[in-house]
């Protein structure tokens, strides 16, 4: 199973959520379904706006790291250039 670096949501140019995981729907589920009251549910992002997937978990890891040193307009870049609306994602996910 490949493992994710995921960007979560609330709104285009909302609040953002940086994440990695091995099982990408599984996860975006349970923040969909606010499971834990973490940061994700106090601040409803729940919206799948980009993702890359990798091979090995290290890599993942890895990538998920350098991106949370990014500044902000970075990440937004990020984003617009695979989503430039920002759609919610989840639909896209093989489940």
């Amino acid at each position: 199973m490949p493992f994710a670096v995921y960007m979560l949501a609330n709104r285009r140019h909302g609040t953002l959520y940086l994440g990695v995981t091995n099982d990408l729907a599984r996860r975006v589920h349970e923040h969909k379904a606010k499971r834990s009251a973490g940061f994700t549910a106090r601040y409803a992002v729940d919206r799948l706006v980009w993702y890359e997937l990798y091979a090995r978990a290290i890599e993942a890891i890895q990538r998920e790291k350098a991106l949370k040193t990014w500044r902000r307009d970075w990440k937004i870049r990020l984003i617009e250039e695979a989503n430039p609306d920002w759609s919610d994602l989840t639909a896209s996910l093989a489940l």
